[in-house]
C-alpha cells in the first residue's frame, strides 16, 4: 500500500467534521481554509446552498498591508475582518468548521482573534 499524501488526509478529516458539522440561517459555518500561501475564510447557510459572507488573504486591503498572507499574523487579520463583517450583517453565532486543519498555530489564531472581535462558537 501507497502512503496517503498530506491534502489527502486532511480532505478525510474535512468529511469526517461535515458529517457532524451544519450551517443554518440562525447559526451558519464559518469554513477556513489554508493553503500554503493563503488564508481563505467564508460564512456559509449549508440549508440554503449561500456563502454570506468571503474574506480572502488575496485581497487588496489584507495583501498590502501584509508581507506574508499564510502565517499567524495574517490569520489574526483575518480573523478580526470575517468577525467584523459577520456583524454589520447581524450575524453573532457561528458553527467553527476548521476544514480538516489541526486546531493549532494559524487555524487557533484566527478562530481566536475571530472570538475576539465578537463571534461567538
Amino acid at each position: 500500500m501507497g502512503q496517503i499524501s498530506r491534502s489527502e488526509e486532511r480532505k478525510s478529516r474535512h468529511a469526517r467534521l461535515r458529517r457532524k458539522l451544519s450551517g443554518t440561517a440562525e447559526r451558519p459555518r464559518l469554513h477556513v481554509f489554508k493553503s500554503c500561501r493563503n488564508f481563505y475564510v467564508q460564512v456559509i447557510d449549508d440549508l440554503a446552498g449561500q456563502t454570506l459572507i468571503s474574506v480572502s488573504s488575496m485581497e487588496s486591503e489584507i495583501k498590502s498591508s501584509l508581507p506574508s498572507r499564510g502565517n499567524v499574523a495574517a490569520a489574526k487579520k483575518m480573523g478580526d475582518l470575517i468577525a467584523k463583517r459577520s456583524l454589520e450583517k447581524g450575524i453573532k453565532n457561528v458553527v467553527f468548521d476548521r476544514g480538516g486543519n489541526q486546531y493549532q498555530g494559524a487555524v487557533k489564531a484566527l478562530a481566536d482573534a475571530a472570538r475576539a472581535a465578537g463571534l461567538e462558537f
